[in-house]
């Protein structure tokens, strides 16, 4: 059975040897804009394929699945991709020891929808950590900053995947704050030119009259203060990508002369008549609206048809404000990372932060997550803590949004971790506080580790027996925990 590999990030393989089970899985993955294949039986891949072209595989029925993959193993030497096992009952660790390092624990056949696009957007990570060894340091880090199953950020991730091997000048649109140079920059370090410079420059930010030698360089004597020959920007980025941000506000004389590098592919340096080829491969961004510019005279048309090849619009964060409770997750794991601090949010509070219109985006939210840290270091944020411009500005939410969000809020926990524990002034449910603070370190140290559950008991310094039983007790599960540090 030969399997189509267009679009492999998506691709799903689901083994039920009575093929009932799978079928219903296989429709709700499709519902999610997934590819599941239903098969039988590992052994009707053919030998042209390979099992790691899949995100990952969905066991049905154990039985023999694993004693296949092993098989598969030995006989291709190839790596294996995540497995999860759907089923109501917990197997014993013992069935799938001997493929630990890719078992990442089982699932209900019912999940819920939340839990699963988390689930998938993990394996995606390790999945892309794997093609991504030996490429240029912090490209996953990269792509991680697109965090978020929306619709709108899943389909600019597939953008990114299309246009980042191609030549094509990207132009990136959206409001300030969406992470327009996220984007410019997962595009040059998915690209073949990962190993060459990335350059940006804000045209707006620098004086027409200077932009002109930033850009292309100038020599000794060209103007007052040039006292040596400089390289500008395009001769630093040199087979590598330019990232031209607010493009916009690019002076009109300016426009004339990256139209022509755009057209012949080379420019002059400030106080030289001497081209210099270059080959660079440009990506631009505006917040403005450059087909309202050109009416008003002030952005050339013929420039904008130039960077206009593969646009790419990045949603505002109020339109896909179900991603919130996963990018404030991320950014305080950035703090964390950076040791600059760490904050816990609850739901009430995540809930709060979504009904706020977020004008300034993702780049406000971080800087509110920021503040939060600043002003309850490693403490617990209630809804009553949040800055007074988010309480007092709400846009309270359709039932169709919030929904959702609030199941994700119960099966995503926001928990506290303490390092001066606070009382509430409402008191507090001490038994169920400690709880929450041990299964939260249980699923910081399966994070670090990757879900491997021996591993985690080294680092919580106890028995991996005695670990397993609290996992049970607490139903923490592995696929829900595997780390997407990469």
């Amino acid at each position: 059975m030969t399997t189509s590999h267009a679009s492999l990030s998506k691709q799903l393989l689901l083994v039920d040897d009575e093929n009932g089970s799978a079928q219903h899985f296989a429709q709700l993955l499709s519902f999610i804009d997934y590819m599941p294949t239903v098969m039988p039986s590992l052994d009707d891949i053919d030998e042209d394929d390979t099992l790691n072209d899949w995100l990952g595989v969905f066991c049905f029925n154990h039985s023999g699945v694993v004693k296949r993959s092993r098989k598969f193993r030995q006989g291709r030497q190839e790596l294996l991709p995540p497995f999860f096992l759907v089923t109501g009952d917990e197997p014993s660790d013992a069935d799938f020891a001997q493929i630990s390092d890719v078992f990442f624990g089982t699932i209900r056949s019912e999940v819920r929808y939340p839990v699963l696009k988390n689930l998938l957007h993990r394996a995606e990570v390790l999945v892309a950590s794997r093609k991504n060894k030996g490429k240029a340091p912090g490209s996953i880090e990269l792509f991680r900053s697109l965090v978020g199953q929306s619709r709108p950020i899943g389909q600019v991730r597939r953008m990114i995947e299309q246009v980042a091997n191609t030549e094509a000048t990207v132009l990136i649109t959206g409001e300030s704050g969406t992470g327009k140079e996220v984007v410019a920059r997962n595009i040059h370090y998915h690209s073949t030119r990962r190993e060459k410079p990335f350059v940006p420059i804000n045209c707006g930010a620098i004086p027409g009259d200077l932009l002109e030698s930033e850009l292309f360089g100038h020599e000794k004597g060209a103007f007052t203060g040039a006292i040596t020959a400089r390289q500008g920007r395009f001769e630093l980025a040199e087979d590598g990508t330019i990232f031209l941000d607010e493009i916009g506000d690019m002076p009109l004389s300016m426009q004339v002369k990256l139209l022509r590098v755009l057209q012949e592919r080379s420019f002059e340096r400030v106080g030289s008549n001497k081209s210099i080829r270059t080959n660079v491969r440009i990506v631009a961004a505006t917040h403005r609206n450059l087909e309202d510019l050109i009416d008003r005279g002030t952005f050339r048309e013929d420039l904008y048809y130039r960077l206009n090849v593969f646009p790419i619009e990045m949603p505002r964060l109020r339109d896909r404000i179900e991603d919130l409770p996963v990018l404030v997750k991320e950014l305080v794991t950035r703090l964390e990372h950076e040791k600059s601090g760490s904050v816990r949010l609850s739901p009430d509070a995540v809930l709060g932060l979504c009904n706020y219109s977020w004008p300034g985006n993702v780049r406000e939210l971080a800087n509110v997550i920021e503040r939060l840290s600043i002003l309850h270091p490693f403490g617990y944020v209630e809804v009553n803590d949040l800055p007074h411009n988010i309480t007092g500005a709400r846009e309270d939410m359709t039932d169709e949004k919030l929904e959702p969000l609030k199941e994700m809020m119960a099966g995503e926990p926001h928990l506290a971790i303490l390092s001066e524990p606070r009382l509430p002034r409402e008191g507090i449910d001490l038994k169920q506080h400690l709880t929450t603070i041990e299964v939260s370190l249980i699923q910081q140290a399966l994070d670090e580790v990757g879900g491997v559950v021996a591993h985690a008991a080294k680092q919580l310094r106890i028995g991996r027996t005695t670990l397993v039983e609290k996992m049970r007790k607490y139903d923490i599960q592995r696929s829900e925990d595997f780390s997407d540090a990469g």
